[in-house]
């Protein structure tokens, strides 16, 4: 049963509850029984044994999820008897005229209320509605005040309405801030590995320079400059273009934020003067230096993934995530369908890498089915029977979660992406071989493709590119034997023209 007792406030019993979260966390709530002290001391105490019977601290997870409008009625009704009826009825008023339509129109849950939130609705008030200080400095103590409650309830760990100043012309939201407030609400809203990108580049490199500036949101947009020298803070340090671009992806992108909400009136990133962008080269082999690699490759664990590489042009994620559902050894129509992906990203908690699990591919077009040609299916043939004589021999000791996935090691654990990359350099260094990525091998699959005649609309299918526009910068430079083709082909022409040049000369 949780824990609970009893408390006298304003002249009346409040029951207060106390729990362990599945963190350890102690949590408390705090209920108004709606009882006055006098003559109600039995009636509180039965209210408070029957709240600690039926209450289930789950409820909290759900209670965060509550639309912060509904939320406000809620606190309406169980806090009435906290305060006298002339602010009651202003606060009633205020919460159901101006505060509750303004959120119900954004649709904003308890949780996301963040404080740039509020600076919007502040400036909203300001600039649409023309509210005096007097109505800010109201409409802001209800909505602290409520914050308040949702804390006691356990719904939310912080009040993101403490310190901020509404009757000031001034957005007092430190840049720092309101880029993590950006980076948690992006958390929900895009790709867990897009998440993990900028989570690693906003808290390993943005927010470390600018933490102990206290620059807020007006200081960079009236001064964009700071931008600019955080740039040049950033190639100073050895840092390429292409990276620097990527810091200035990320700011842009939070800021445009800021400005959509009101709190700037302009976006500084688009002031300033970015890196110029670095053409990207891919780095491949020939087909004679995968003759090789595929020899030295041979009976290694990478035997497979490297052949899939090269001849399919997987990607280390749809490599890790292939299964055996999506194999079809069907003599009379062999494929293979790529449907499935496992990443490692780090997010930058203290937790170390983890491993994502996604039915589905990097974009719609990734998602392909592909010939499964003869040599590759009996390689995956030879993998099967593999893990069947390894099951019987490990017995007990094999680990059967993965036993849909194909890149298992002898006793059943899944390879890991970083392993491939790893234990591919090892290799390539063991037997003399060209350095390239373990990604290059899809490279050096569509550079093939490229110089063997296929066109760029098949290689863009092959490939799984969603734009062929991609195909068509990374991989369109790497043939040189198609542009002697074009020279050879010209020469003729530019020859017969030159010896009719020189007949009306001579």
């Amino acid at each position: 049963m949780i824990a609970g007792h009893l408390r006298e406030k304003n002249g009346y019993y409040h029951i207060i509850l106390n729990w362990k979260d599945g963190d350890g966390k102690r949590r408390s709530k705090s209920i108004s029984t709606g009882l006055p002290v006098k003559g109600n001391k039995k009636k509180a105490e039965a209210m408070l044994l029957e709240a600690r019977k039926t209450f289930k601290p789950e409820d909290i997870a759900s209670g965060k999820n509550t639309p912060y409008h509904v939320f406000l009625d809620r606190w309406l009704k169980d806090k009435m008897n906290d305060f006298d009826e002339e602010t009651y009825a202003v606060y009633s008023h205020n919460a159901r005229v101006f505060i509750g339509p303004y959120f119900k129109s954004l649709n904003l849950q308890l949780h996301e209320i963040r404080t740039s939130t509020l600076e919007a609705y502040y400036n909203h008030e300001k600039t649409k509605n023309h509210a005096s200080k007097k109505t800010i400095l109201q409409i802001h103590e209800i909505i602290t005040l409520s914050l308040n409650y949702a804390i006691e309830l356990g719904w939310i760990e912080s009040n993101p309405a403490k310190g901020i100043n509404p009757a000031t012309d001034e957005v007092s939201v430190l840049f720092v801030d309101f880029l993590l407030e950006w980076l948690e609400m992006m958390r929900t809203r895009v790709r867990e590995t897009t998440y993990a990108s900028y989570n690693s580049g906003i808290r390993q490199s943005i927010i470390p320079y600018f933490m102990d500036k206290k620059l807020t949101l007006t200081d960079i947009e009236e001064n964009p400059k700071y931008l600019q020298d955080f740039y040049q803070h950033e190639l100073s340090k050895g840092l390429s273009p292409n990276s620097v671009l990527r810091r200035h992806a990320n700011i842009r992108k939070a800021l445009q934020h800021a400005f959509h909400l009101g709190l700037i009136k302009s976006n500084p990133a688009d002031r300033i003067e970015r890196p110029k962008k670095q053409d990207y080269t891919a780095s491949y082999y020939t087909d004679e230096e995968l003759a090789k690699l595929f020899k030295a490759a041979k009976g290694d664990p990478l035997e497979l993934p490297i052949v899939l590489a090269a001849y399919y042009g997987l990607r280390r994620s749809e490599i890790i995530g292939l299964r055996w559902d999506a194999i079809d050894f069907n003599p009379d129509d062999p494929k293979i369908t790529i449907q499935f992906t496992v990443t490692e990203v780090n997010f930058g908690d203290g937790q170390g890498n983890v491993i994502i699990e996604k039915e589905g591919t990097k974009s719609k077009a990734s998602k392909r089915t592909l010939p499964l040609v003869k040599p590759i299916a009996d390689l995956l043939l030879q993998k099967k029977k593999d893990i069947e004589n390894n099951r019987r021999l490990c017995g007990s000791c094999y680990n059967d979660k993965y036993l849909d996935f194909v890149h298992v090691n002898e006793i059943g654990e899944r390879m890991k992406p970083n392993y491939i990359s790893q234990h591919f350099a090892l290799l390539l260094e063991k037997h003399g071989l060209k350095k390239i990525r373990f990604h290059d091998l899809r490279h050096s699959c569509a550079s093939l493709l490229y110089a063997n005649g296929v066109s760029l609309k098949q290689i863009q299918e092959w490939l799984g590119h969603s734009d062929i526009s991609t195909t068509a910068n990374i991989y369109t430079h790497l043939d040189y034997n198609s542009k002697i083709a074009t020279a050879n082909a010209i020469l003729p022409v530019l020859f017969d023209q030159q010896e009719s040049t020189d007949e009306l000369e001579r």
